[in-house]
């Protein structure tokens, strides 16, 4: 009977952001990898920040590690972006503010990011802690 084993492939991510360094990715490949990525990917960005952190200590500066499974995060950060769009169109046709729901720091981002070239809405975050959450205004 042969076991399978998740693997871990290492590759340099692209950055679409200027003036930041690519971060490398740990890309988790092989069955059963929801465990690993727990609840709404916290048990992953948990083990991201471990890693991190081990890294950074051994390098003796900050280390640059995206750790994903099953390719969870890249999908997650297309449906932000999704989202992102749908909501800024919504808040520009209605002329009202669109609160997304509370989200991580970097998920956040992503909808800041997506969002930052339109000229008919402005994104805040609002609130504190686990409650923070972007707001979308129209202009």
């Amino acid at each position: 009977m042969q076991i399978l084993r998740p693997e871990i492939i290492v590759r340099r991510a692209i950055n679409s952001q200027e003036g930041e360094t690519d971060p490398w990715l740990l890309d988790i490949t092989g069955p059963n990898l929801n465990s690993l990525i727990g609840r709404r990917g916290e048990t992953l960005n948990a083990l991201q920040y471990i890693t991190r952190l081990i890294s950074s200590r051994e390098l003796q500066h900050r280390a640059n590690i995206v750790v994903d499974a099953a390719g969870y995060k890249a999908k997650r950060s297309r449906m932000l972006h999704d989202l992102a769009l749908r909501m800024a169109d919504q808040a520009s046709r209605t002329k009202r503010t669109v609160a997304l729901e509370p989200m991580p720091p970097y998920e956040r981002r992503i909808v800041h990011m997506a969002l930052r070239t339109r000229e008919d809405v402005q994104t805040k975050s609002v609130g504190e802690g686990n409650s923070r959450k972007v707001t979308i205004v129209p202009r």
